[in-house]
């Protein structure tokens, strides 16, 4: 998933009270903080660390590392750190406080710290709390609205929904993370009990007795002499903008409470605030009467305006479609006003619901773009233009489009079992057996050979995995959520963008060139075939150091002449070696780190019908699998020039 993910990393940040062992900042200053990327100290003092923009970063670091250990037996010491933060209310991944070795990092996905190559490494000596506002799957999350502790991954070690007990009361409360409202969060390691304490609530709030995650864990052997504190935040095509108005931070004592009347506002806040003193004022001047009377006309307007039939107004792209255009209201009816009940899932740039089209009682899938996603009308036409004439059994159909205003609508088939990957993980209720497994395996084979060799012009999918793969009333597979395409008559040659996709399923080139190809289409299907036999995913942070990477377990059982043992469980006894053997050694062959060894996508569905063989020298070429490679252009010439496709999940959770 490009990750489509940002995850901000709390760093310690001010000077207005600062000292060896802590500080406290009610207003950031720029002077004392080492900020990258978009990240920037407004003139008010407030700390902003990402904005509404996608595929960026934001760091903001203070300057000066702090001495966490004792001196004289080598143990963390005790501290705390409060702060104050807020998420604007759009789509987006979360935050994360952070203790770090260093105020460099290899930005990846998620929280911006990992990427493929060290994420769950002993060696990262990193410290988050997370707040993810987010579920992403390839990492295990819990829900899209949870806190958690993450030791050297993005994996964390411990979670909870967000909420927080009040005093006097024994009961969880909610908080919303991504409401836009002023958070205070509260970290508290005790160098003694070796227990590690986050606490969270509204801002209005005093701090809960009772801490919302509580973990024993000895720090001593993750923690260096000397650490930052710092934040960090990335984003996919998942955005927000994310605030921290104070904080405060000490080493061997209670952090100093924030004087939150001293913080600078939020952006907006202030005219909130007018208004609520406004009608503080007028509304017990204007009656109850005035009231209901103001509530029942715009209730009634509000409805009037839902069911009011939009005019249609069409432009001259359209005509390039040449797939059917559905009035508003037919969606709107279809999807019962697009009602919560009728959501499928959400992703980068929108909504998904079902939906069943009035008068032919179709079922459909509808996804809702709305204005605030960034995509835009450009990226919406390129998508339509492209994807909406592609046509073959095993990619996902899609059956129209609407556009009104600044909401953009694709109507796609509707495909009653979901998504593959609610059949691989989440304990299902229905296994897959083999035939069905191979079968599936055979059908994205052969929609990613027509993307590749078939269609007029190449289109890289940029993020094969069971979660895009999503399966119709019969079990076939069939390869959806595009995203964004680039037409061929845009293409002029090499096409250089941001990276793209999820861990796991990325080909190890791609932090290097940035340039995705068929190749690297191919080495994210090679980690699809190989998750689909195992049953689990390519990366597995809490697994021993030899099964983490999916791929390289694989790789070693197979040295070793065990490469059986790695096969889903569930599959019981009714399973055809010789097809496992060979998924499992061409899973590997499109794995392998050198680009120009995997295979094509033609040569593949070959194998796969086993009209030919593996090639003889399979065993010679693996045994090179785990060598890293020392040049990376040797991915083929013809891929340069192969159409973008800028890829989301916005079926993770099946259509």
């Amino acid at each position: 998933m490009y990750f489509k993910n940002f995850l901000v990393v709390f760093v310690l940040i001010q000077v207005a009270a600062a000292s060896s062992s802590g500080f406290v900042f009610q207003k950031f200053d720029r002077g004392s903080l080492e900020l990258s990327g978009v990240a920037e100290v407004r003139d008010d003092g407030l700390l902003r660390l990402t904005n509404a923009a996608p595929s960026q970063f934001g760091q903001a670091f203070y300057s000066v590392p702090f001495g966490f250990k004792n001196s004289s037996n080598g143990s963390v010491s005790s501290f705390s750190t409060t702060c104050v933060l807020a998420i604007a209310p759009d789509l987006g991944n979360g935050m994360a406080l952070v203790l770090a070795p260093s105020k460099k990092f290899i930005m990846g996905q998620g929280l911006g710290l990992f990427n493929l190559s060290n994420n769950g490494s002993s060696s990262n000596h990193i410290v988050a709390v997370e707040l993810r506002t987010f579920q992403n799957q390839e990492v295990d999350d819990i829900d899209d609205n949870h806190v958690g502790i993450a030791i050297n991954s993005l994996t964390s070690a411990i979670s909870g929904h967000a909420g927080y007990v009040s005093i006097g009361s024994s009961e969880s409360r909610h908080v919303d993370l991504a409401s836009g409202e002023r958070i205070q969060l509260w970290v508290e390691y005790d160098g003694t009990k070796h227990q590690l304490n986050v606490t969270l609530s509204p801002i209005h709030l005093s701090k809960p007795k009772v801490p919302l995650l509580s973990m024993d864990i000895d720090l001593s052997p993750i923690i260096v002499e000397q650490m930052y504190v710092g934040f960090t935040s990335a984003t996919g095509q998942q955005v927000s903008s994310l605030y921290v108005l104070g904080w405060s931070f000490q080493i061997e004592g209670k952090a100093q409470d924030l004087d939150l009347d001293k913080l600078p506002s939020l952006p907006g806040l202030g005219k909130s605030r007018k208004k609520q003193v406004i009608l503080a004022v007028v509304l017990p001047l204007t009656g109850v009467l005035l009231v209901a009377v103001t509530i029942s006309a715009m209730v009634f307007l509000a409805f009037r305006n839902k069911r009011a039939v939009v005019p249609d107004i069409s432009e001259d792209w359209e005509v390039q479609f040449g797939s059917h255009r559905f009035p508003y209201e037919d969606l709107l009816v279809a999807t019962g006003g697009f009602d919560e009940k009728e959501l499928l899932g959400q992703g980068g740039f929108g909504q998904v619901f079902r939906g069943e089209l009035p008068g032919s009682k179709v079922q459909v899938a509808v996804k809702r773009i709305s204005h605030q996603s960034h995509q835009g009308t450009k990226e919406f036409i390129s998508e339509i233009c492209t994807i909406g004439r592609l046509r073959h059994p095993n990619l996902v159909k899609v059956l129209g489009y609407s556009r009104v205003n600044n909401e953009l609508l694709l109507v796609y088939e509707y495909m009653p079992n979901g998504s593959l990957d609610k059949f691989l993980h989440n304990k299902p209720e229905v296994t897959l057996d083999w035939d069905q497994r191979f079968r599936i395996i055979k059908d994205v084979a052969s929609a990613l050979a027509f993307l590749h060799d078939e269609w007029t012009e190449v289109i890289i999918h940029r993020d094969i995995k069971p979660s895009n793969v999503l399966l119709d009333g019969d079990l076939n597979g069939k390869l959806g959520d595009f995203g964004l395409a680039i037409c061929s008559n845009i293409a002029q040659g090499p096409q250089t963008t941001h990276i793209a996709g999820t861990f796991g399923y990325m080909a190890p080139e791609l932090p290097k060139t940035g340039m995705p190809s068929t190749s690297t289409d191919v080495y994210a299907f090679g980690a699809f075939c190989l998750e689909v036999v195992c049953g689990r995913r390519p990366i597995k942070s809490q697994a021993s150091a030899d099964e983490v990477h999916l791929a390289d377990w694989v790789f070693k059982c197979w040295k070793e002449g065990d490469l059986l043992k790695t096969i889903d469980s569930t599959l019981g006894k009714d399973i055809k070696v010789g097809e496992i053997n060979l998924v499992m050694k061409l899973g590997l062959l499109c794995t392998h780190k050198v680009a120009a060894v995997r295979p094509r996508m033609p040569e593949i569905i070959l194998y796969l019908k086993e009209q030919a063989s593996l090639p003889e020298s399979l065993d010679a070429i693996l045994q090179e699998y785990a060598k890293e490679p020392g040049d990376y252009s040797a991915a083929r010439a013809n891929d340069s020039t192969a159409i973008m496709t800028v890829t989301e999940s916005f079926l993770s959770r099946g259509r």
